[in-house]
């Protein structure tokens, strides 16, 4: 597309791009985690994932769109990486499930599809993206973000009984 004279930018995605609406990894484990009766970790739990509020990742896409340059790479980042066990401690307190830890073997069979996502240690930043494009996120991060609740009050919303009236 650039051959043909137009514009084109890269902007990556953390892991978790997270917010209401988000039908991502988190909703995810925490549907494991109300399967399974438990949150896991791999290991200690310290693997980092950044993440970026979607309303953030938002904003972010029509500064690319405006002030972007071509060819440029940009990253998305709200929180740098935060240490994998936090979320599943959050996920597990608001589920009233234990925080258990597997080894990355058992973690394939805990996790499934999942269990490579989970047992990544990727931490990312976006200063440069910052400082070219003036972009701040604003947002909360994904563990205030999981503490709002509202991943959990959708969760249970969407598997309830239909009222009859």
């Amino acid at each position: 597309m650039a051959s043909r004279g137009v514009r084109v930018s890269l902007l990556r995605l953390p892991p978790s791009v997270h917010g209401d609406g988000d039908h991502g990894f988190v909703p995810a484990l925490i549907k494991l985690a109300r399967e399974k009766g438990n949150s896991a970790c791999v290991g200690d739990g310290l693997n980092r994932w950044p993440a970026v509020h979607r309303l953030d990742a938002a904003h972010l896409y029509r500064l690319v769109l405006e002030k972007g340059s071509a060819g440029a790479s940009y990253h998305a980042i709200g929180d740098e990486g935060v240490p994998f066990k936090d979320i599943a401690g959050v996920i597990g307190r608001r589920l009233h499930v234990p925080v258990v830890s597997k080894s990355p073997e058992q973690a394939a069979h805990h996790f499934g599809w999942l269990a490579h996502f989970v047992g990544v240690d990727c931490p990312a930043s976006s200063k440069l993206t910052e400082e070219k494009l003036e972009w701040q996120p604003k947002q909360a991060g994904i563990i205030a973000d999981l503490e709002r609740g509202t991943y959990f009050e959708t969760e249970q919303t969407t598997h309830a009984a239909p009222s009859h009236r």
